[in-house]
């Protein structure tokens, strides 16, 4: 027998089955690291799973709190809404009152103007003379307060329903305004206005 062959194929052999061994062992503790690796995914996701679980139970308790919430506050704005309509007549029924801010003070128009002022006289007003304040009381404007809510329109058909030239020279532009200080008693308003005025025009 030839032992310089079989010397090498025997250590072949031996090195083949003790490789083939290391291999297995390698391989083997591979594919435990592996499974350890998944097993360790496999926990983790199914923490995962638990909590968002527990989250949507959570959401799902909320929503139905909020919508028993908006149900409550649909309801309530009826029955506010009821009682504003039993309260309404009650307001229309209030009388609706104009007064001057202050009475008639002839005293205190006199110490402003410095002469003797009667009550509702129309020729207080820069402008209006005896004719024209015989005019407006032809046409039932007598007062302040009623020659005060007449517009610069109404004051001038007044005047064009005399006819002739003697109301032509006249300008209503601030009739009004002055009748309305008057009959306030704005007697200082009134006078530094009148100042500025020509003819019952600034």
């Amino acid at each position: 027998m030839n032992w310089c062959i079989l010397i090498p194929l025997i250590t072949g052999l031996v090195c083949a089955f003790f490789g083939y061994l290391l291999g297995r062992l390698v391989s083997g503790s591979k594919i435990s690291a592996i499974e350890k690796e998944w097993e360790a995914k496999c926990h983790s996701l199914e923490k995962d799973l638990h909590y968002s679980n527990d989250k949507l139970s959570a959401a799902n308790i909320e929503i139905k709190a909020l919508s028993s919430l908006a149900k409550m506050k649909k309801e309530t704005p009826k029955k506010t809404s009821d009682k504003t309509k039993t309260i309404k007549p009650s307001k229309k029924t209030a009388p609706k009152t104009s007064k001057p801010s202050t009475a008639f003070n002839a005293a205190l128009a006199k110490s402003i103007f410095g002469k003797s002022i009667k009550k509702d006289d129309l020729k207080i007003i820069e402008g209006i003379g005896p004719k024209i304040a015989q005019l407006f009381h032809d046409h039932n404007i007598k007062t302040w307060k009623a020659l005060s809510e007449c517009s610069i329109k109404k004051c001038q058909e007044v005047l064009d329903s005399a006819g002739g030239s003697d109301y032509k020279m006249a300008n209503p532009g601030t009739w009004p305004k002055q009748a309305k200080l008057a009959y306030e008693g704005k007697w200082k308003q009134l006078l530094s206005l009148q100042a500025k005025l020509d003819g019952g025009v600034s």
